[in-house]
């Protein structure tokens, strides 16, 4: 056990963990056979979105719409901002090979840097909490895809809200809202913190800077369309799905259309009611339960939500339970959420099993409206304890 704990402890070990998981995960994709979205339909690369995210520099710098198909270069469409494409430009110049281990790389280690970020949280909690993660950064890296990237923004803005840097948090807020539109949800951050104001500023700052960088390359007229066709694309994208989220598994559970409108404000009044406790936002454990809740919220009521998309609901999962006292009921329910979630899609799971019962069902989005559910009930009940650390130590 003690040679279990310096391992968890040692930073450099859990940097040496994810960066060899990410090589591997990436030289796996570049070797194995392409695939078929479709029956008899065309093969693609078995990092599909690696390639979407790739073309969509080149329909970019050659004035097309990106919001378009494109089904001789990749299956699906892209679905992210103008300024996400340009900012792809970085691995679009480089080969496959080189391109896609930095984008697996990157991915892996924002999330890590974001969760050693948080101020007074020792070594071995934040080894236990990227090691929980693992196994769903291993599958959103299998698909190639950006949302530990975006856990990993949403988590670097608290840690550097916790610390008075208004301009990085709010910088890593619209950073994750250019990759997918959820991320604009980290505003709420701000709420929790002194220097509203100044967030403010340097929230329309960053805004304007991202939104019009694509002006390097394309002139305004064109930045203009593509910021139509994106918004055309969003819209008709809301109808047309339900994904892995609670709308989805209730629509699975009772067979019955779900009104996703009805359910996403209820979300969001749940979400936003333990905001009235303005007297907890000084203990940092109620700060912890925020953020935590918020990275939970965002997948579990997003109606495009995947399975690689749990990256960013178990970061908060792990960030919740570790940072929190221990009880029997929260054990459980972590142990519950590592099975369901993290281990379902897995072969770990009987294949029978998977598709007669936890696909068809969507039982992976369960755990995770529980556990939000919980720590819900905890904002609600939450008891100061003068606990001020991060910004509030100073005050």
């Amino acid at each position: 056990m003690k040679i279990l704990n310096r391992i968890i402890s040692d930073k450099k070990i859990i940097v040496l963990i994810f960066i060899l998981s990410s090589a591997f995960i990436s030289t796996h994709l570049l070797l194995i056979h392409g695939k078929t979205f479709q029956e008899e339909g065309k093969r693609y690369t078995y990092y599909n979105n690696y390639q979407i995210f790739k073309y969509s520099y080149y329909h970019l710098i050659e004035n097309k719409d990106l919001y378009k198909p494109y089904p001789e270069e990749h299956w699906d469409l892209f679905k992210y901002s103008p300024s996400f494409s340009l900012f792809f430009g970085i691995f679009t110049v480089l080969p496959d090979f080189m391109g896609l281990n930095l984008w697996n790389l990157l991915n892996a280690l924002i999330l890590l840097f974001a969760v050693y970020s948080l101020p007074d949280i020792d070594n071995r909690i934040k080894g236990m909490i990227l090691l929980a993660c693992l196994t769903e950064l291993v599958t959103s890296m299998q698909n190639s895809q950006s949302n530990a990237l975006i856990a990993g923004l949403l988590i670097l803005a608290f840690g550097s809200l916790e610390r008075g840097r208004n301009w990085a948090s709010s910088l890593c807020i619209v950073l994750s809202a250019s990759i997918k539109l959820f991320g604009i949800l980290g505003f709420l951050l701000f709420l929790l913190f002194p220097g509203k104001w100044k967030s403010a500023f340097w929230s329309i700052f960053w805004i304007v800077i991202i939104t019009l960088i694509p002006l390097v390359i394309i002139d305004f007229n064109q930045l203009k369309l593509l910021y139509s066709s994106w918004f055309h694309l969003l819209v008709n994208d809301h109808s047309s799905s339900y994904g892995l989220s609670l709308p989805g598994m209730l629509n699975s559970w009772f067979l019955i259309p779900v009104d996703k409108i009805i359910i996403l404000f209820s979300g969001i009044i749940l979400l936003c009611i333990p905001f009235i406790r303005i007297r907890n936002f000084r203990e940092y454990t109620f700060r912890l339960l925020i953020l935590s809740s918020l990275l939970i919220w965002i997948v579990i009521f997003n109606h495009r939500a995947e399975s690689n998309s749990y990256i960013i609901a178990f970061a908060g999962i792990s960030i919740w339970y570790f940072t929190t006292k221990k009880v029997p009921l929260n054990t459980v329910l972590v142990i519950f959420a590592f099975i369901f979630i993290s281990l379902s899609p897995t072969d770990i799971i009987p294949r029978q099993i998977r598709l007669s019962f936890f696909e068809p069902y969507m039982l992976k989005v369960l755990p995770a409206v529980i556990i939000w559910l919980k720590i819900t009930c905890d904002l609600l009940i939450f008891k100061v304890n003068n606990q001020n650390t991060g910004i509030f130590a100073a005050n």
